[in-house]
């Protein structure tokens, strides 16, 4: 069983701002942050003050009618340009207040994300209230066992992925992506580990970084173990499947669409080339364990931080979330960013339901 909050405390009771600016006038807040920063110029940093102003203005949409207007239109517009990202309520500007001082206090931040920092990227995730794949289907996730023994899994798996690849291996990565990488080159971020496989962090030029479930964009052969990369399959399914052409909308978490096992049963999979073995993308699949050597390494990036933000993640799965515990068990504050409740909200210092490309983008990590 996890650690509770009754048998071990909080590393520092809580945080809340110094001085409550977000409860002042707009101009205050932005004249209150202007004095914070330790560079006081340039547009850039005024545009950026700019759009924190206009967070704190959202909660008093209640009370005007028509910030309220605003707001509601906001929130729609949000739901029809992010059709993998669930509902939430405006950002309270109070939370990113508390934000700004968190990342303010640490100097060498642990991150881990999960698949809801994909999901503006257009990548659904897999436990989403209302538009998450479990939600949406019956459909579960190729499990290890499944694929290693059946020669007829990993038919289903390659065929469905080859015809997502092209959409999968297309996304690129949002602002919050891009946010995580720019706090890596100022040294705020001292390690970022990621849950998702889909490689957008490395595409947001993210270098301190761990694939703690692996990353689809590569293939490893069961036998020798070699890795290649996944495009270099891409055209060897389609010189063994000249004549074979399906078509399907949309894409699911793992990269792979769906198809009947009529559209499949014609589809014809390679093996190794250095040793004829099976060959697989070099993920974890569900029901596998991630190595002893990565989960060791995360660890040790973990203990010489001193502080934890998790972003978009539920942090459902074990893997990830033991390192929450562990960082609760060392007194280290834990921030949480992510729509919907999480398996360690009670460990957390601070929680806030928001998107990610709405907060990570506009707080100063100074």
């Amino acid at each position: 069983m996890p650690p509770t909050p009754d048998h071990v405390g909080r590393a520092d009771g809580g945080f809340r701002a110094s001085r409550p600016i977000a409860r002042c006038a707009p101009g205050i807040v932005v004249f209150a942050l202007w004095r914070q920063s330790p560079v006081r110029g340039g547009w850039r940093r005024w545009r950026r003050l700019w759009k924190m102003w206009f967070l704190t203005v959202l909660p008093a949409a209640e009370k005007c009618r028509l910030l309220k207007q605003i707001c509601r239109n906001y929130c729609s517009a949000i739901a029809s340009n992010f059709p993998f990202v669930p509902s939430c309520l405006p950002l309270d500007s109070i939370e990113l207040e508390d934000l700004q001082e968190f990342l303010f206090q640490s100097k060498k931040l642990f991150v881990l994300s999960g698949a809801g920092l994909s999901t503006e990227s257009g990548i659904p995730d897999y436990r989403s209230e209302e538009v998450g794949l479990y939600a949406r289907t019956t459909r579960r996730p190729v499990q290890h066992h499944v694929f290693v023994c059946s020669a007829k899994s990993r038919q289903k798996y390659w065929a469905r992925n080859y015809v997502g690849w092209p959409q999968f291996s297309s996304r690129q990565a949002n602002e919050a992506h891009k946010a995580l990488s720019k706090w890596e080159k100022i040294g705020k971020l001292h390690w970022l580990v990621t849950q998702n496989v889909d490689a957008l962090h490395t595409k947001a030029g993210s270098q301190y970084l761990t694939e703690l479930h692996g990353c689809t964009h590569k293939v490893i052969c069961l036998g020798c173990e070699k890795i290649t990369p996944r495009s270099h399959l891409q055209d060897e399914f389609a010189a063994l499947n000249p004549n074979w052409s399906e078509e399907t909308q949309g894409i699911f978490p793992d990269g792979d669409v769906f198809l009947t096992d009529e559209q499949i049963k014609h589809f014809n999979v390679p093996s190794c080339k250095n040793c004829g073995g099976i060959l697989k993308p070099d993920v974890t699949f569900f029901g596998d364990t991630v190595n002893k050597e990565k989960v060791n390494f995360v660890y040790e990036r973990l203990t010489e931080s001193d502080a934890v933000l998790v972003v978009g993640s539920s942090l459902q799965v074990y893997s990830g979330y033991r390192f929450i515990i562990a960082a609760f068990e060392k007194r280290l504050p834990i921030a949480i960013l992510n729509i919907g409740a999480t398996r360690a909200d009670k460990l957390s210092t601070l929680k806030i339901s928001a998107r990610c490309g709405e907060v990570l983008p506009y707080v100063l990590p100074f």
